[in-house]
């Protein structure tokens, strides 16, 4: 969309901002603004407000609408060719009821490695990696969200436009960690999560991922959290599927001495709702790949971040352990995040030490570690879409 330049009468315009009904999905400083990630055959009504250095914001212009381009089967990008995701029984399926699984990458903390996430390095996921997912993890703690919500707010806002031009479904991961019960930010996210979700609401790629690993904490507190925290969600973006961390780092309480039952037989009181799992194949053996398995088949499941190393990120790649957990969540339609899109010094990172300082290469692997070369191969071979 384009517009003609607004004036004020201190003389500075400092941004505008495109409107589509209630949510605002783009604030821009130029006259010029692209909206993407929007599902095919869909019509779309916006307006543009202006706003000075003060804040002060105009009246909205008059409005535009249009309609995009019919879908191509399975073809284009993931979101064209999947549209608005919804979960069904126990699957994650798309627009037309299919059975899917996405495949992708999560951001190392966005406070630490936000220069690995750049136009250049997202371009290259979407079209070298050919990944469907990107998961942004920003970090409450540990000098994030709560050092400066408005500046991490805004750059959530920021990568969530950048992930869905290039048409690749994006997981705004509130990555609490430290300390483990989500309660702790209650308060923060509800604040989070409510713009988050007002802002992009008409976007049909957004996945809201509530609690990152929630830990030292019962899973009825946990359930506490989720279903304080997902109305807030609904309330703007009604479709959206929401991510709800699990006991013991989000091992469906298998750390912690635990099992599955306790989610299967308590479940948190919300539709279109999927639990995370996440494993790392040096650390993880046989109990937490068979409590997968068996979850899988009574809750929706979706693992968020996987490593194939110890659980740290640390050490030796054991890949074999790993492709057991692809195969698994292959056959059972589980989709996955690998951890992580950095060139930290761990042996999980998939770039070498000074990639993201030099802007790249991210195509090919002349720049990937052992890791990045592996995941990077099995992101390549996407689902039927």
């Amino acid at each position: 969309m384009a517009w003609n330049a607004s004036t004020d009468d201190s003389g500075t315009v400092k941004d505008y901002r495109v409107h589509e009904g209630s949510a605002v999905v783009a604030t821009v400083t130029g006259t010029t603004a692209t909206i993407s990630g929007l599902g095919a055959s869909t019509t779309h009504t916006y307006t543009v407000t202006a706003r000075d250095a003060s804040g002060n914001e105009s009246a909205r212009s008059a409005s535009v609408t249009a309609t995009t381009q019919p879908g191509n089967g399975g073809g284009g990008t993931p979101v064209a060719a999947n549209g608005q995701l919804h979960v069904c029984g126990t699957k994650l399926c798309n627009k037309n009821g299919k059975q899917i699984q996405l495949r992708g990458m999560s951001t190392h903390g966005l406070q630490w490695y936000r220069q690995c996430v750049t136009g250049g390095s997202l371009n290259a996921l979407a079209t070298d990696w050919k990944a469907d997912v990107v998961r942004l993890s920003m970090y409450i703690q540990e000098d994030g969200y709560e050092t400066d919500p408005r500046r991490f707010t805004d750059l959530v806002h920021s990568l969530i436009e950048q992930v869905s031009a290039e048409g690749m479904y994006v997981i705004v991961d509130w990555h609490m960690l430290t300390p483990g019960d989500p309660n702790h930010n209650l308060s923060r996210a509800r604040t989070f999560f409510a713009e988050i979700a007002q802002r992009h609401a008409a976007r049909p790629n957004i996945l809201y991922e509530i609690a990152n690993e929630p830990n030292g904490v019962s899973w009825n507190s946990i359930k506490s959290y989720a279903e304080q925290v997902i109305p807030v969600i609904r309330a703007q973006d009604p479709d959206g599927i929401v991510l709800v961390g699990t006991r013991a780092w989000s091992s469906l309480g298998v750390s912690d001495g635990s099992s599955e039952t306790e989610v299967v037989n308590n479940p948190v009181n919300a539709s279109n709702i999927m639990y995370t799992f996440h494993f790392y194949a040096a650390s993880h053996g046989s109990q937490y790949l068979n409590a997968l398995s068996r979850a899988a088949d009574r809750i929706p499941m979706f693992v968020t971040e996987f490593g194939t190393q110890n659980s740290a990120g640390e050490g030796a790649n054991d890949f074999t352990r790993s492709q057991q957990y692809l195969d698994l969540m292959a056959t059972k339609k589980i989709s996955w995040v690998n951890w992580n899109f950095s060139d930290d010094h761990r042996s999980g990172a998939v770039f070498t030490t000074g990639t993201c300082a030099a802007g790249g290469p991210w195509t090919g692997t002349t720049r990937l570690k052992e890791a990045g070369v592996w995941v990077r191969d099995r992101i390549r071979t996407a689902d039927d879409f």
